[in-house]
């Protein structure tokens, strides 16, 4: 699994003009499934969810993780992750989880998440989504569990 996380002042997702998800600061994620994927990858993704150090400490130093800055969560579905660049000019998403088994892994993430820490939000698997946010740096870094 691959998670493209953005440290946001606010985040939030829409689907047909309705509020599915919204955070203040904290981490954007935008989640990509890939066919060799599995619970022990999203449950790795999780722990560098939670405990990847992003956020400022006193010094101005990231330090901080998640749940020490007390951030929200944001799970966006985004199979466009696993696409295949590096040939042509039309990307390939032959490594991308069929969309079935997409949907179930991200689901199972969310649910992991919701579990763990109490400021998770989404999106809504397989919409049409429109995601505002906020970048706060900017920083952003892309994270995979393998």
């Amino acid at each position: 699994m691959k998670a493209l996380i953005q440290r946001v002042r606010h985040a939030s997702v829409t689907v047909d003009d309705r509020e599915t998800g919204a955070i203040d600061h904290g981490l954007l994620a935008l989640v990509g499934v890939e066919k060799e994927d599995d619970e022990q990858q999203a449950e790795r993704l999780l722990h560098k969810l939670l405990h990847y150090r992003v956020f400022s400490d006193a010094q101005g130093k990231m330090n901080l993780n998640l749940q020490q800055a007390e951030g929200g969560l944001l799970l966006v579905s985004q199979f466009t992750l696993a696409a295949d660049t590096r040939k042509g000019l039309r990307p390939s998403f032959s490594s991308a989880a069929p969309p079935a088994e997409g949907e179930r892994l991200f689901a199972y993430l969310v649910e992991r998440a919701s579990a763990a820490w109490p400021r998770v939000a989404t999106g809504e698997f397989g919409a049409d989504m429109q995601v505002a946010l906020v970048n706060d740096g900017p920083v952003t870094f892309l994270l995979e569990s393998r």
